[in-house]
């Protein structure tokens, strides 16, 4: 596993990056021994069937933002995946971003609006992380309904190549591997790993793990097909009682405080997937831009922060002596 990594500061407001608590907090993710960060910043489009994407200058981090976050990683051996990510005003997921296709061959009028604006700020962030050396480029994410369009991303990857010399990844969803006819356009194959390991709360590690090892041979088959190494460029679970069956819940916030169902999760995915040569390794969801400071808060904390709980140990133990 040559990715051991964490998301950074998804969807950090402007300046926090470089503010002193956003500092502070990079630095306690620095010490659970990552080798990557995946930086996460985010532009948005109104609805799912708009064709424009727009910077927010008031809100959306700015390059000096980006650049301080990558310099500061840099100057501790950590290596940056730069992910630039689409989100709907509307709070409709980005998967849903999707058009219908022309009846007519060559007039595909709202897909070459769309594809446009998205490739405009593609490149945008292609050229910047070109500049500050970030060692791989995301070039979207769960972008389900867009995968179809072949022709569309070929372009666009091909057209991102001319400017940015680094690895590129492309972030499916889990369960939707199969629908990228183009991976082979990319240098890894990138997916949401919030595959659901358990059926209620309080599931063990050795009943994750059964789950984890059946899901391990559907991901060597899509190794096998492509031959890219696999990396789970997003995948984390909460620490709340029943997360570890729907890993990619943000909103049950009646849930009550589970660390140890968080701790086995991440401790059973890596006990499957650390060894296998094929896969390239994690990033885990979400470090966030500011962090808590004591354990009494990390106890009222049920999101998916790992910071002064039980999984930031298991992260420890696989980062660091493994």
């Amino acid at each position: 596993m040559d990715i051991k990594g964490f998301t950074y500061g998804y969807c950090a407001n402007r300046g926090e990056y470089r503010s002193e608590a956003g500092i502070k907090s990079q630095m306690l993710l620095y010490q659970t021994g990552v080798n990557w960060m995946c930086l996460a910043v985010a532009c948005y489009q109104e609805t799912a069937h708009s064709t424009s994407i727009e910077f927010d200058f008031g809100r959306s981090c700015s390059d000096r933002d980006i650049m301080a976050a990558v310099e500061l990683a840099h100057k501790n051996n950590v290596k940056v995946c730069l992910k630039p990510m689409v989100n709907c005003r509307d709070g409709v997921w980005r998967a849903y971003i999707n058009f219908a296709d022309s009846d007519f061959a060559g007039d595909d009028i709202y897909w070459d609006k769309w594809f446009k604006s998205y490739g405009d700020y593609m490149k945008y962030y292609a050229e910047l992380a070109e500049e500050t050396g970030c060692e791989m480029l995301c070039i979207g994410c769960e972008m389900c309904g867009t995968e179809r369009k072949e022709a569309h991303w070929r372009k666009l990857i091909a057209e991102i190549r001319q400017i940015y010399s680094g690895e590129l990844i492309y972030n499916t969803n889990h369960g939707h591997e199969d629908d990228v006819k183009w991976f082979d356009a990319v240098d890894y194959v990138g997916t949401s790993a919030y595959f659901p390991v358990a059926k209620e709360g309080g599931a063990t590690f050795e009943m994750m793990q059964k789950e984890w090892l059946r899901i391990r041979e559907d991901m060597h088959r899509i190794y096998e097909k492509w031959q890219k190494k696999i990396v789970f460029i997003e995948i984390g679970c909460r620490s709340a009682n029943g997360c570890a069956a729907m890993p990619w819940d943000f909103q049950h916030k009646e849930l009550p405080h589970d660390e140890d169902e968080q701790a086995n999760f991440y401790d059973s995915c890596l006990s499957v997937f650390a060894d296998q040569d094929w896969f390239g390794g994690v990033f885990w969801w979400d470090w966030s831009t500011f962090i808590y400071d004591t354990k009494e808060e990390a106890e009222k904390e049920n999101g998916f922060n790992i910071h002064l709980k039980k999984a930031e140990d298991v992260i420890k133990k696989w980062y660091l002596t493994k």
